[in-house]
């Protein structure tokens, strides 16, 4: 292969395509991520009763903090980062105890909270590799399956018009139109367009989808007028306090998001690179998003995560270059010191986002698939399948089910990932180990004391338990 053209390789690791090539690249995975980022600093700051200033620089340290995280993933310092091709930030995942802390403790709660996490996370991270057989692809699977199913009705409500169903105007047919509209650009792109356009589908959709919405008076410039041109954080800007209830609920959390990095992780492996997940880069992953969300915590920045829907565009795309992946990251940066180009971000209608990344999400799903039969369907694995999916989207589906738990409980269990990585980690350690041909062999010892020959010895046939066992 030409050294040149392998280094200008978007599907190259260590490729760097030329800048007008990678910035359409580089958009897709910032519009994806964007409002996920932004997201929970809003919900965080219409809880604790922060002030117009502080939900600003809650956004802004978000956005800062998304993008060094991702760098760090993307080149490593000693043992911090993955080297992997994957977009980390603040994220959803943490929202429930986030609510839960700072509608008590407020914003220095959380953030005095986030600092025993961030230790948590890199304790995880340092033992990983001695504890990581605990993690198999039957684990991990179940936990990607499940973060991809979690995020269909946020798709769902966003293409209806808004991740509120009370807002004005949800689920009307200008909001569907425009939803439906950006996902048909996105899929008629990545199926029937060829060369650099199938690669940037998603920008595309979102392109067609944000015209269409602004001649429909859908997008709303207030928030851009109204922003900053610059803004430099500093920390203990909001204050930090340590609270022994706060500090367990995070500590839980950040432990139980471990298992959802493994799996996003795994997932960009597989994937975006058609192999296994390396103790290193797992490690490295694990410790470089412990830091981050550690020393976040000084200027206001809430936890970070790895971002699925990010992994869903790799896995759809093929590209792997964390050069294209660097460049979304330096404009997070960017975007972290002009409160003008994140507001610029925000004025995506909702009913675009959701068109555009429904796919992503049916693609995070697939890829839990494609870990899970990594592992033999035997009746156990099956059985830690179907129990840990069946109680964690039934809870998601039901929250009032939960409604009567102490708060500590109830934040836990309300989300659908943490429910599945505990159900499945649990089941995993209890369900005695069975290969197929351990249930082969089972099988055929009950059909010979059914026949009536339980005083003699099993002649077990090795070659028809195993032509049964693939059946």
């Amino acid at each position: 292969m030409n050294t040149t053209n392998q280094n200008k390789s978007v599907f190259d690791f260590y490729g760097k395509p030329s800048l007008g090539k990678a910035l359409p690249l580089s958009f897709q995975h910032i519009l994806a991520m964007i409002m996920g980022a932004v997201t929970p600093p809003l919900i965080v700051a219409g809880v604790s009763g922060a002030n117009a200033y502080e939900t600003m620089l809650l956004i802004q340290v978000a956005l800062l903090f998304s993008g060094i995280s991702t760098l760090l993933q993307l080149y490593p310092v000693g043992r911090l980062g993955a080297g992997l091709p994957t977009i980390f930030g603040v994220g959803f995942a943490y929202v429930p105890t986030l609510i839960a802390i700072g509608s008590v403790y407020g914003v220095p709660g959380i953030l005095g909270a986030q600092i025993a996490g961030g230790i948590s996370m890199i304790v995880v991270g340092i033992f990983i590799k001695q504890i990581r057989h605990l993690f198999p692809p039957v684990v991990a699977g179940t936990v990607v399956l499940v973060i991809g199913l979690s995020l269909y009705d946020i798709a769902i409500k966003y293409m209806a018009g808004s991740g509120n169903i009370n807002a004005a105007g949800f689920g009307s047919g200008e909001n569907w139109l425009v939803g439906l509209t950006t996902l048909a650009v996105v899929l008629c792109c990545s199926q029937f367009a060829k060369g650099y356009l199938r690669l940037a589908a998603i920008i595309c959709g979102i392109l067609v989808g944000y015209v269409m919405a602004f001649v429909f008076g859908m997008v709303d410039f207030s928030r851009l007028a109204d922003a900053p041109w610059l803004l430099v954080p500093t920390p203990f800007a909001l204050g930090i306090e340590f609270h022994t209830t706060a500090i367990i609920s995070m500590v839980v959390i950040c432990v139980v998001n471990s298992v959802q990095t493994i799996g996003d992780l795994s997932a960009t492996t597989v994937g975006g690179m058609n192999r296994e997940l390396a103790d290193k880069e797992l490690s490295g992953g694990l410790l470089g998003n412990g830091v981050c969300t550690l020393f976040g915590s000084l200027f206001g920045a809430l936890p970070t995560a790895s971002f699925s829907q990010n992994v869903g565009i790799v896995a759809m795309t093929k590209v792997i270059s964390r050069y294209v992946l660097g460049v979304a990251a330096v404009f997070l940066i960017l975007a972290g010191f002009m409160p003008k180009f994140g507001a610029l971000m925000t004025t995506i209608p909702y009913p675009v986002l959701g068109g555009a990344t429904i796919i992503v999400f049916g693609m995070i799903t697939m890829t839990g698939i494609q870990l899970l039969i990594k592992d033999e369907l035997s009746s156990r694995n099956v059985t830690i399948v179907a129990l840990s999916l069946a109680l964690a989207m039934g809870i998601k589906a039901v929250p009032e089910a939960i409604g009567q738990l102490p708060d500590t409980l109830n934040m836990l269990v309300s989300s659908p990932v943490i429910v599945a990585a505990v159900m499945a980690f649990t089941l995993n350690m209890a369900l005695p180990k069975k290969t197929l041909l351990d249930e082969a062999r089972e099988r055929e010892q009950i059909e010979q004391e059914m026949n009536g020959e339980e005083g003699k010895k099993p002649a077990f046939n090795n070659k028809a338990a195993e032509v049964k066992a693939t059946h």
